[in-house]
């Protein structure tokens, strides 16, 4: 009985100075967190993260913002008074900011984390809106800060921010096909657009050349990219950027080429026609879009002049072939021709030289004559 009663009063005894140890942490774990919310915010340091290139959220949009919040600089107010949740969810209600994440550390400074949205396409519609896509389709507006130089998709059928399914897997699709372009250097240089048919189907307009690239639905995205690179790597660079004027890559372990003939040549005219109209509808578009801001050079707007001389040769090189320059009058006889295929080419005629001065008939030439024949008459008198 009595080691009973002395087990018993051990277990009181340890559960007693458990209960008084739990006590005192309590105690202490409050009066610290008093003390820290009587503490006043030392500093305010901003991380945004999420996108590698386009920052269209930057550190004083995230600091206006907390501004705006707190009604006041947050700077020298006492940490207790911060709702660091409201904050959060005021944060991110900014489209670009996909998530915010704040936390006072052990000096009293605010530390923000903002993880943004990265756009991976933009989209133009039938209906002439435009807009940006991240990988989780959400749609993005355009910003006045950067433009993103993104793959372009054209004819999306749909305007509105609700879509329906069919418009829905496009969107999904869209993504796919942008994302592979971009993940590939050979082709985010060679596609210059990409257009939406009636069938819900993707066609491509390279940068160089005239040809139509076909590519079909959003499935089996980067067998047909590697089926495109093959083709161009072995058959255009030897058969010429211009001899193939439709590659079809959307069947199955097989590229489908078509030569230029006839017909092609014949809806060359009306097909320079479009793109000339598409760059004017284009340049009244850019002039009204905010994303065409000129920026001075700074980290994070700079001028690579490479990039301009690709630009420049590659203007060049895609100029509409029924437009060509007026041949100077000190040139050597060259005279711009017009082939069959609709391209300039250039034929050397034989420079004609000065007519010599023909001489008038005899009636004219007599008269001419007449005076001075008046006039020796006169000086024999």
């Amino acid at each position: 009985m009595e080691n009973k009663r002395r087990y018993s009063i051990k277990k009181i005894l340890a559960a007693t100075a458990w209960i008084l140890l739990g006590s005192t942490s309590v105690v202490l774990l409050v009066a610290a967190i008093r003390k820290k919310d009587s503490e006043h915010c030392r500093a305010i340091e901003i991380n945004i993260t999420g996108a590698d290139n386009n920052l269209f959220v930057d550190e004083a949009d995230i600091m206006n913002s907390i501004k705006a919040i707190e009604e006041e600089n947050p700077v020298g107010k006492s940490i207790g008074s911060f709702n660091l949740k409201k904050m959060e969810a005021e944060l991110e209600k900014n489209i670009w900011v996909k998530g915010a994440e704040l936390f006072f550390d052990n000096n009293e400074v605010l530390r923000v984390k903002v993880q943004e949205r990265e756009p991976i396409a933009r989209i133009f519609t039938a209906g002439g809106n435009t807009f940006y896509i991240d990988q989780e389709l959400t749609m993005l507006p355009l910003s006045e800060k950067f433009s993103a130089r993104l793959p372009v998709f054209t004819n999306f059928p749909s305007d509105t921010k609700v879509l329906s399914k069919p418009d829905s897997i496009l969107l999904n699709d869209i993504k796919e096909v942008s994302l592979a372009i971009q993940k590939d250097s050979f082709c985010m240089a060679l596609i210059d657009q990409v257009d939406i048919t009636t069938r819900r189907e993707f066609e491509m307009m390279p940068k160089i050349g005239n040809q139509l690239i076909v590519f079909g639905n959003g499935s089996d995205v980067e067998e047909k990219f590697s089926k495109l690179k093959l083709f161009y790597k072995e058959v255009m660079a030897k058969a010429g950027w211009g001899n193939y004027s439709v590659i079809n890559v959307q069947y199955k372990n097989q590229v489908v080429a078509k030569k230029r003939g006839a017909e092609d040549i014949a809806a060359d005219a009306q097909r320079t026609l479009q793109i000339m109209q598409m760059i004017a509808e284009n340049a009244k578009q850019q002039a009204n879009d905010s994303l065409q801001i000129i920026q001075q050079d700074n980290e994070r707007n700079t001028a690579d002049s490479s990039m301009i001389q690709q630009s420049i040769e590659r203007d060049e090189s895609a100029q509409p072939s029924n437009t060509f320059e007026k041949p100077k009058p000190q040139d050597d006889g060259a005279k711009p021709a017009v082939s069959n295929a609709g391209t300039v080419s250039t034929v050397n005629t034989p420079v004609k030289q000065p007519a010599k001065p023909v001489q008038q008939p005899a009636t004219p030439k007599a008269n001419k004559q007449q005076p001075k024949a008046v006039m020796q008459k006169q000086n024999e008198y």
